[in-house]
């Protein structure tokens, strides 16, 4: 047997390619859409022609690779028979067999994440007719398991996991190795370990969620403390399920009269830079979500609209097609090109830029003593809140402050805090691009402000509703 697992840690995608040495045949498993020129590059190096594309379920969290790679070698694309998908497709039923000489994949149907999802068992008859390995998409991940609420009604999703996961993945051999179509990162779980593996009896012993043996308290969990749903998730379904091929956008280098006009006609600007870089200069109403800040994809998907065409604001050219590519990943396809020149370009035009003031942990804890009327939000999530926070601060998560803009007042000086210091700036260019101008990040966030020895609070959130 053939085996290799591709991983992408910015949303914790993982995705395999598996054939057999003797026969020459692979399939490939999960693709991202990025992923597609590795997954030549590797069929190549090792001498495997693609004999199919396999999709466990209609993906919310990422575009799929498999019509380029259907098209660049002629494989056949697999997918559950419930999936509803446009294309030209082989359907799988719940018992059937791919076969790639001795090695055969067993879709197993495991509904729950989404109606539609498969597993795949992989068995080498070279070695014994019982699988060797699982691949669990996402149903089962390394100490967690798949959430339910990203296409169905998330009780009916939990019911239904709980059954695939005890009728179905727990009646496999104790030794079968896990594989899942996620890890640490991915919005599609609360997965937060580094591993990339696991057992079936490992996971049947140690993982919190297959502890809980009663349904009815296993759907309570599974519907506790989920992650954000950003909005643009039904969206990549669509384009998953759709007969369109995706595209990439483009990383065209525009000068800034060029993006000034493309701002004229509608355009939404990406500035993907560092939060230090964009605090220092940045064109009014851009929206800073860091490139290298962590969860730039989810960040994005949370706070830009889907359907709008961007233009990015970048430290490096190179770092525009990565850009474009990663934003591809989650349906943004729509880039139409960067700042050539970056802001000293856009200043050397005499276009009109802002700066966004930054406090450090020092200056905050004086301004809350000496000034009553400052405001401090803190933007992180509910979960990291409890665990410690500033006594004096409002809980408004980043992505829900366009909402909350009701209930906030532009001309009061509001100070804004996070992990470290990224959510923070973001959420000031979410505030500045809806007319706040009482603006301050802080420095280094609440990591800043334990380490300098400033009391933090613990208790439930005081949100604004």
């Amino acid at each position: 047997m053939f085996f290799q697992q591709i991983l992408r840690t910015d949303i914790g995608c993982a995705a395999y390619v598996v054939g057999s040495t003797r026969t020459g045949l692979a399939a490939v498993v999960d693709p991202r859409i990025d992923m597609v020129e590795e997954i030549l590059d590797l069929l190549e190096r090792e001498g495997l022609q693609l004999r199919y594309v396999i999709e466990t379920h209609n993906h919310a969290d990422h575009v799929s690779g498999h019509h380029q790679l259907a098209e660049a070698t002629g494989a056949t694309i697999a997918v559950s028979a419930l999936a509803g998908v446009a294309y030209p497709h082989l359907p799988l039923r719940d018992g059937d067999e791919l076969e790639l000489g001795e090695v055969v994949l067993r879709a197993i149907h495991t509904p729950g994440h989404r109606p539609e999802h498969i597993v795949l068992a992989v068995i080498d008859r070279s070695r014994s007719n019982e699988p060797w390995l699982v691949l669990t998409g996402d149903t089962l991940f390394v100490g967690d398991v798949a959430r339910p609420d990203l296409a169905v009604d998330g009780f009916e999703g939990a019911a239904a996991l709980f059954d695939s996961l005890h009728q179905r993945l727990l009646r496999l051999p104790p030794g079968t190795l896990v594989f899942p179509g996620h890890v640490a990162g991915s919005l599609c779980g609360r997965v937060d370990n580094r591993m990339t593996g696991t057992t079936i009896g490992f996971e049947a012993r140690n993982n919190p969620a297959l502890q809980i043996l009663d349904r009815a308290t296993f759907v309570r969990y599974m519907n506790e403390n989920l992650p954000e749903r950003p909005p643009n998730l039904a969206r990549i379904v669509e384009l998953n399920r759709s007969a369109e091929v995706p595209r990439i956008g483009s990383a065209t280098p525009l000068v800034p009269q060029r993006l000034r006009e493309a701002l004229e006609n509608g355009a939404v600007v990406l500035d993907v830079r560092s939060p230090a870089a964009f605090a220092a200069s940045h064109i009014p109403g851009a929206v800073s979500v860091a490139l290298d800040g962590g969860q730039f994809q989810n960040r994005v998907g949370l706070v830009v609209p889907p359907d709008r065409p961007l233009v990015l604001v970048v430290e490096r050219d190179e770092d525009a097609r990565r850009a474009a590519r990663m934003l591809a990943v989650i349906g943004y396809d729509q880039v139409i090109g960067y700042l050539v020149g970056g802001m000293p370009a856009w200043e050397r035009a005499g276009y009109p830029y802002r700066t966004l003031p930054l406090l450090t942990v020092h200056d905050l804890a004086r301004r809350l003593e000496e000034r009553p009327e400052l405001l401090l939000i803190d933007v992180r999530e509910r979960s990291e809140w409890i665990e410690g926070h500033i006594e004096r601060a409002l809980h408004i998560p980043f992505y829900r402050l366009p909402r909350e803009l009701a209930q906030l007042d532009p001309a009061r000086p509001i100070a804004l805090v996070c992990g470290s210091g990224t959510r923070s700036v973001l959420a000031a260019s979410l505030l500045e691009g809806h007319g706040f101008d009482h603006l301050w990040s802080v420095e280094g966030g609440m990591d800043a402000w334990r380490a300098a020895g400033y009391p933090v609070a613990r208790a439930a959130a005081v949100s604004v509703s």
